[in-house]
């Protein structure tokens, strides 16, 4: 449980630090750094796969279609995410991406209620409800909904439960999700190259650099968001997730400037409420159950 923290946690801090990797990518349109980030991430998990020696899995792979089709779809919702979060980035939209990894653990939260059938106490649906009232109130200022934090939560949660409930590993979970996107990728940047579309050759030696980095800065984090997936509830994974989203929201309201008027302020306070109570309640309730554990084995036979 406690190794399963660290990763998450740690998978999240360098999450939430990704808007300075993709702001330095000047000139490179979103598209392309995607498709550098399945074509490398391979790469790079290739070559951690051929230093170890670890192939065997892929025999088990090879016989299970429909293992290839449970990752097929987790790597379609992860070059979903990817896809959406870059173009936000780029835009200038990091404090509405922010506000996506903020409501993520409500779908997180739900789909563990509804697909793996784990119980909420009453304060937790409590947490739930002001949060939601919180993307109302936002739907409502704003004359539209959320659209890029509702696409990244959603899309970021369902991977979340596929990852948690796949039959592989971290690394091999990864390396087949990045297996399967690497030939349309590989493709599609080799047609950009051939029609002299792609931005690549013409940037600077320094973006070149970066985005030939992208396999690792990608692979890294997801691989330990993987490992903490699978060792921790769906519903404590949700929880750690808000450093991703404070750190990136510190960096769009004070290092790049985005607007942040009192309307969205109203909103993600509710659902920062809604976090604190959800937070609180977890931990006075894990701290009683420890309690009365230890109480139980002292207890004279």
């Amino acid at each position: 449980m406690q190794l399963g923290i660290f990763y998450a946690l740690l998978a999240y801090i360098v999450w939430g630090l990704l808007p300075l990797y993709i702001k330095s990518l000047h000139g490179v349109a979103p598209l392309e750094i995607l498709l550098h980030r399945m074509v490398w991430s391979l790469v790079f998990l290739g070559a951690i796969l051929l230093w170890r020696r670890h192939f065997g899995w892929l025999r088990e792979v090879a016989a299970n279609p429909r293992l290839i089709l449970n990752f097929a779809a987790s790597a379609g919702l992860l070059c979903c995410n990817w896809f959406l979060y870059i173009w936000a980035v780029s835009a200038d939209r990091v404090v509405d991406a922010s506000l996506g990894y903020f409501i993520n653990p409500l779908f997180s939260v739900l789909l563990g209620v509804l697909l793996l059938h784990e119980r909420l106490r009453p304060v937790q649906w409590l947490s739930i409800a002001i949060a939601a009232a919180g993307v109302l109130w936002l739907t409502w200022s704003a004359g539209q909904l959320p659209w890029i934090a509702l696409g990244l939560a959603a899309s970021f949660g369902g991977y979340g439960l596929l990852r948690k409930t796949g039959a592989l590993g971290a690394l091999e979970g990864l390396s087949l999700e990045t297996l399967i996107l690497f030939p349309l990728a590989a493709a599609a940047l080799g047609f950009l190259v051939l029609t002299g579309h792609d931005t690549t050759r013409s940037a600077a030696t320094g973006t070149q650099i970066l985005l030939l980095l992208a396999g690792p800065v990608t692979a890294v984090p997801l691989l330990f968001f993987a490992a903490g997936a699978r060792r921790i509830p769906l519903s404590l994974l949700g929880l750690l997730q808000y450093a991703g989203p404070t750190i990136q929201l510190g960096l769009g309201i004070w290092l790049y400037h985005e607007p942040f008027p009192a309307q969205k302020q109203i909103g993600y306070a509710l659902i920062w409420i809604s976090l604190a109570i959800y937070a609180s309640e977890g931990l006075l309730v894990s701290r009683f159950t420890s309690k009365r554990s230890i109480d139980t084995k002292n207890e004279p036979a």
